[in-house]
C-alpha cells in the first residue's frame, strides 16, 4: 500500500500532467485562478506542486480554473 508521500506525489502528477495537456503553465493558472477568485502566487504554486503538499480544494480549483471536468486516475 502507498504512503502519504506516495499518494502526494500521485496527485501533483495527476495536477502537472492535466497543466501539461491543456498547455497551461504556472503563470496562467494563476491568472486563471485570479478568475474564479483564488489568490495565489505562482511560488506558491510551484512551491505545493513540486511538494505535492496541497488540498483537495485546492486540486479542485485548479482542475476548475483550466476548465477540466473529466479526469482518468
Amino acid at each position: 500500500m502507498a504512503d502519504q508521500s506516495e499518494w502526494e506525489t500521485k496527485a501533483a502528477n495527476l495536477l502537472k500532467a492535466e497543466l501539461k495537456r491543456k498547455g497551461v503553465t504556472y503563470a496562467q493558472l494563476v491568472e486563471k485562478l485570479a478568475d474564479i477568485g483564488i489568490s495565489e502566487k505562482e511560488a506558491n504554486v510551484r512551491n505545493k506542486l513540486s511538494r505535492g503538499k496541497f488540498s483537495a480544494a485546492f486540486l479542485i480549483q485548479c482542475l476548475q480554473a483550466i476548465s477540466t471536468s473529466e479526469l482518468r486516475l
